[in-house]
C-alpha cells in the first residue's frame, strides 16, 4: 500500500490519528504532498514511515524547506508518481509537467480538498489535509493493487472511505 498526505501544518507532532495513523505505519511508501511547516512535524512523520518522499509546500519554514525537493517522483507498484504541493502549477503547467516526468499519478496538495480526478489522462490524488481540512473533511488517501486493478481510496481519519476510483493494471 502506498499512502498519500498532506498539509499537516503542524508546530511540533505529525497530528496522526486513527486510521491515517495506521495507514503511514502499515505503507510500504508515505507521500507527503508539502506543508508539514516544521522540522519536527517532518521528522515526527517519517519516524512513524517505512519509507517517505515529500516535497515542500508554501508553510514550509525555511530549515525544512532546504531539506525538502519543490517536486519528486516515485515509482510504486509500475507507475510513476509525480509529487508536486501544487501552490505554483496551473492546470496547464502541472499537465505539462506530469508528460515531461511521463508521470502515471499526480499527487497534488495544497486546497486541502480531498479529491480523485483527472488531469490530460492521468490519475490526479489530492489528498485533502487529515489534520487541518479547514471547510473540507479530513482525509488522506491510499493506493494499492489488488485482484489486477490499482484502487485508489479516499479515506477519514475515522476509517471512512468516502471516495474511490480503481483502474485496471
Amino acid at each position: 500500500m502506498l499512502t498519500v498526505i498532506s498539509d499537516t501544518h503542524g508546530t511540533d507532532s505529525h497530528r496522526l490519528t486513527g486510521q491515517t495513523l495506521d495507514a503511514v505505519r502499515a505503507a510500504d511508501h508515505v507521500v507527503h504532498a508539502g506543508d508539514f511547516t516544521t522540522e519536527a512535524v517532518y521528522d515526527a512523520i517519517q519516524a512513524e514511515a517505512n519509507a517517505l518522499t515529500a516535497v515542500t509546500g508554501n508553510n514550509e519554514r525555511p530549515a525544512l524547506r532546504e531539506r525538502l525537493p519543490a517536486e519528486a517522483t516515485v515509482e510504486w507498484a509500475g507507475y510513476r508518481i509525480l509529487v508536486v504541493h501544487g501552490h505554483r502549477h496551473s492546470d496547464t503547467a502541472l499537465a505539462m509537467l506530469a508528460r515531461q516526468e511521463d508521470a502515471d499519478i499526480v499527487v497534488v496538495g495544497h486546497s486541502h480538498r480531498p479529491d480523485l480526478g483527472e488531469l490530460d489522462g492521468r490519475l490526479l490524488v489530492n489528498p485533502g489535509s487529515y489534520a487541518d481540512p479547514r471547510r473540507y473533511r479530513p482525509a488522506h488517501a491510499e493506493l494499492d493493487v489488488d485482484e489486477g486493478a490499482l484502487r485508489v481510496r479516499l479515506r477519514s481519519p475515522d476509517g471512512e472511505t468516502f471516495e474511490t476510483v480503481t483502474r485496471p493494471l
